[in-house]
């Protein structure tokens, strides 16, 4: 197996596994911390693929990509989970290699792709996704993978067990312990320690700076936050977090509030919902839930289809009702709050990560001076989506590779000494061949 990406880094994570005559990717996402370094939206943004290339963004592996002629040289690539960092990088990948994934990670991907601008980073057109799910074992030329399921602050997340001709490779994925639904991280666990892996690929995102607040904990914090706020409670989470969505709407009901929800979170949960996966409050019908229409002079045919529902609110609408609602509003909302006024009594809840980056936190120091210039107080409360050490050396005991990886964190080394005693660990270098067995 190859590290293409993943390596001393949170995220980028690309892993190329080969058997035989037989090679697979697992995950194919963006390095946003390489990204960052040469780039910055909107001014400044990837001309074509050679500057991908020149700045090692994207490996240089002929026959993976869509602009080249060549055959494809990678039979499959199979996805964690539908988090950029794990997945953006397959708008490049040549048509005709097949993309496997979790079925509500399908329907994710597809959501987002329907409500961006079609640029050279955002383009799945003519790919073609096979979606898995939990005991399905997928063949493909000399490797078998099984994907298992894992709890994550994504639905539809998976760890893989690779059966390769001479050993079992286990790979975490992203994951964590202490979320809704803990059970499918301890399902994972158990099946890699039956696989008897030679190697795992286990991720370590939460070594430094390690917050351990379940989600439970989360809404019973937003809902007391709620419940002393008496005008608007302005809230930020990631649009594809459903275990957050649902916090926030059972927190808003527990408190005589309605969660308005921007028109691109009601489509991408209505698609969601309509998959029938997942059980999640219809957006459109729920009367605890309102979509949020931004004032624009055009509207896109995806947010024209928002438009239709019935319980579609504009900003007189939130105004006027400031003590009765929660309104989901990221940072590219808040030119809405001239026209809604916050009054006195209002709160904003930050529920994403602290910013952690040079970048993220010019972008957190315009939010600072939007909450001064209206007068709201900001809280942050947030479970992480990733285990933290102590879990994650449990899980390693248990599941007793011959070999660990540490991947998708930003300190290898300690990881390397933090698990010795419980596993052997291997610090891995990016574009370095290394051994399943």
């Amino acid at each position: 197996m190859v590290l293409l990406g993943g390596v001393g880094e949170i995220g980028g994570n690309k892993f190329l596994i080969e058997d035989r005559d037989t090679k697979i990717l697992l995950d194919f996402g963006m390095s946003y911390s390489d990204r960052r370094r040469f780039y910055s939206e909107p001014l400044l943004s990837p001309r074509d693929e050679k500057e991908l290339f020149e700045f090692g963004m994207l490996p240089k592996l002929q026959g993976l990509y869509r602009f080249e002629e060549s055959e494809p040289s990678v039979d499959a690539v199979f996805l964690s989970h539908s988090h950029g960092d794990h997945s953006a990088c397959i708008s490049f990948l040549n048509r005709k290699i097949p993309v496997y994934c979790g079925e509500s990670t399908a329907t994710i991907i597809r959501a987002l792709h329907e409500t961006r601008t079609r640029t050279l980073e955002a383009d799945i057109s003519g790919l073609t996704f096979n979606t898995f799910r939990t005991g399905s074992k997928i063949k493909i030329g000399s490797l078998e993978v099984e994907p298992i399921h894992v709890d994550h602050s994504v639905p539809a997340a998976y760890g893989f067990l690779v059966h390769a001709s001479e050993g079992t490779l286990a790979y975490t994925g992203d994951l964590r312990a202490h979320g809704t639904k803990s059970e499918m991280t301890d399902d994972f666990i158990e099946r890699a320690r039956d696989g008897r892996p030679s190697a795992l690929l286990a991720e370590g995102t939460n070594l430094i700076g390690a917050s351990l607040t379940t989600e439970a904990e989360v809404q019973s914090k937003i809902s007391s936050v709620m419940g002393t706020s008496t005008k608007i409670v302005l809230a930020d989470f990631s649009n594809v977090d459903v275990d957050r969505f649902r916090t926030f709407y059972e927190a808003a009901k527990q408190n005589d509030r309605v969660l308005a929800v921007s028109l691109r979170q009601a489509y991408i949960l209505s698609r969601l919902a309509d998959e029938g996966k997942i059980d999640i409050p219809d957006v459109a019908h729920d009367e605890n839930v309102v979509v949020y229409q931004r004032s624009k002079k055009r509207y896109f045919d995806w947010e024209k289809s928002m438009l239709s529902f019935q319980n579609v609110v504009e900003a007189s609408g939130i105004k006027n009702r400031q003590e009765r609602t929660v309104l989901v509003c990221s940072t590219r909302d808040f030119k809405e709050l001239v026209d809604i006024r916050p009054e006195p009594g209002s709160c904003f809840i930050l529920s994403i990560s602290e910013p952690f980056t040079e970048e993220q936190e010019f972008e957190f120091e315009r939010v600072v001076n939007w909450l001064d210039h209206f007068g709201l107080p900001m809280y942050h409360l947030h479970s992480s989506g990733h285990i933290m050490p102590g879990e994650l050396k449990r899980a390693l005991n248990r599941i007793a590779p011959k070999v660990v990886y540490p991947i998708h964190t930003d300190h290898p080394e300690l990881y390397a000494k933090f698990i010795s005693g419980t596993a052997k660990a291997t610090v891995p270098q990016k574009n370095v061949a290394y051994p399943i067995t």
